[in-house]
């Protein structure tokens, strides 16, 4: 049997499915998680202990498990985790994507670096230290030693180097807006439990020029630098700023074969030029209105959260599935998407506020093509919307004949829902 090493944060929504697909295709998942070390096993999954940015104790923990089970392959569910699974991949001799390459996929100066250096379109940009300076004041930045750019004009689009998720993304069109922007980031930043999390990129802030276009995510997976695509999904909100919230993926894509072929060239190229090899990878690109493709970032894993469910392959496999067949060894290459259009919506978050509950759901089910809504948020959660939300409400999930059937339908089942958000109660300071 073969046993999968699976890096991941504890509460890592993928984490059943990949062992649901696990228990069908006989395979043994070992966990490694940042767990309390201090408890023992209080999941009871057998998990190794681990610490993200320990990286020597963590590959340490694992060699040690490992020599008393082998392990076969390695997947990792999220970015903090791509990392250390390269480090632990690179240690075990096991195929995976390089240490260079993960950490560069989760680092965005570094990605934006390489891109550019591989000759790849790219926004002329410049990290700017989030602590200890005054933002600038003017619409001009000098480009970084080596940089092809030859400065930044507004607008401009602010990004954390360490973050994902469009959490702290942010766009400028003036100098008031530019520092107030920065200001924003820097508070997000300052955040005890961003800082508690050691990523060592809490203090760069990311000023790159703002690309307009359309926005397109690729599913794939690398195969000793060949990559296979999985599915090109479709943005069909715009996402022009200030803030840039994902709602909708659809797939199949509305572009062209030959301009789908083109993308997936492109993507091609950017893993090569980060040092991505061997795995899942999941691809954010926007494609402007003259044509031109700008990959702007490639990770090392595959789509968050509880997205994966949107895709389903030969046989109704999900995705989960043909990454662990990928991951031990199996050819892959004959694997394709059910052709039917598949739509997902990541509900936003209006406002913040204390969520209190959510009614119409029935209905919401009752509308033809969804097969599914999942609300992740809970009943007294402090609910914070872009640029500083860290999650979603919950999830969408429809199908139909066209990729517009199976959009349609999330957006009508999105109609139908009402999620009450109540203001936070400011609690005063007692007197003594």
């Amino acid at each position: 049997m073969a046993r999968i090493l699976v890096l991941s944060h504890t509460t890592g929504y993928q984490l059943r499915a990949f062992n649901d697909a696990a228990g069908e295709l006989g395979i043994e998942l070992v966990f490694a998680t940042d767990r309390c070390q201090s408890l023992d096993d209080p999941w009871q999954d057998r998990a190794v202990a681990v610490r993200f940015h320990d990286i020597d104790g963590s590959v340490a923990a694992v060699h040690a498990g490992a020599r008393q089970a082998p392990i076969d392959g390695i997947l990792a569910v999220g970015d903090r985790p791509v990392v250390l699974a390269a480090h632990v991949a690179e240690r075990l001799g096991i195929p995976w994507h390089s240490v260079v390459g993960a950490i560069a996929s989760t680092d965005k100066r570094r990605s934006r670096a390489a891109l550019a250096a591989a000759g790849l379109p790219s926004p002329g940009f410049v990290t700017l230290p989030a602590a200890g300076v005054e933002p600038p004041m003017n619409g001009v930045q000098p480009s970084p030693p080596g940089s092809r750019a030859t400065g930044i004009q507004f607008p401009v689009v602010l990004k954390p180097v360490g973050l994902s998720g469009s959490r702290g993304v942010i766009r400028a069109n003036d100098g008031r807006e530019f520092n107030a922007a920065f200001d924003r980031i820097r508070a997000l930043l300052a955040r005890p439990q961003i800082r508690a999390a050691r990523a060592g990129l809490e203090d760069e802030i990311l000023v790159e020029s703002y690309i307009a276009g359309r926005e397109y995510a690729l599913e794939g997976v690398l195969t000793h630098g060949t990559l296979q695509v999985l599915a090109l999904f479709d943005k069909p909100d715009p996402l022009e700023g200030p803030f840039f919230e994902e709602t909708i993926y659809v797939t199949p894509s509305r572009l062209t074969p030959h301009f789908q072929a083109r993308l997936a060239g492109k993507v091609q190229r950017a893993s090569t030029a980060l040092g991505l090899r061997h795995g899942p990878i999941h691809a954010e690109c926007r494609v402007t209105p003259e044509g031109a493709i700008y990959v702007l970032e490639v990770a090392a894993r595959p789509i968050g959260g509880l997205c994966s469910r949107v895709l389903m392959f030969d046989g109704g496999a999900s995705l989960e599935a043909v990454l662990l067949r990928h991951a031990r060894g199996e050819a892959i290459d004959r694997v394709t998407r059910d052709a039917r259009g598949a739509a997902v919506m990541m509900v936003p978050i209006p406002r913040r506020g204390m969520f209190r509950g959510v009614s119409g759901e029935d209905a919401a089910r009752a509308v033809p093509g969804v097969t599914d809504i999942r609300i992740s948020a809970k009943a007294g959660q402090i609910l914070e919307s872009l640029p500083e939300a860290g999650s979603y409400l919950g999830f969408i999930f429809a199908r139909g004949e066209t990729a517009r059937d199976a959009e349609a339908a999330v957006r009508g089942a999105h109609a139908r829902l009402d999620f009450e958000i109540s203001k936070e109660i400011a609690v005063a300071a007692r007197q003594t």
